[in-house]
């Protein structure tokens, strides 16, 4: 997690630097509902590069949100999931779907 010292005064600034891309944002929504391997993450989000899509959960990772268990079996398997804060973002994610969806019925 960064340090205190790290993060922007504002704290709306804080939370857009923990989630203020498209694809965080996405990965979370998925990350809710149970966790994920890699390939489907991949398959799910429409777009998203590899590079970019290992940076997102590398960077989510060392900010607490998301957590990364290896089986270590072979072939190997791993699971990205939400971690107790990144749960903390949910109500976030849903105030922006309720938002997307009105705005969509206007």
């Amino acid at each position: 997690m960064k340090k205190k010292s790290e993060l922007p005064a504002c704290p709306v600034a804080t939370t857009v630097s923990l989630i203020g891309s498209k694809w965080k944002l996405l990965i979370i929504r998925n990350l809710r509902t149970r966790p994920w391997r890699f390939n489907e993450l991949q398959r799910s989000l429409e777009g998203v590069s590899q590079k970019v899509l290992t940076t997102s959960l590398k960077e989510m990772i060392n900010d607490g949100l998301v957590t990364r268990k290896d089986y270590k079996t072979n072939p190997p398997k791993v699971e990205y999931s939400l971690t107790e804060l990144g749960l903390k973002m949910m109500p976030i994610v849903d105030s922006m779907a309720e938002f997307g969806n009105y705005y969509k019925s206007l």
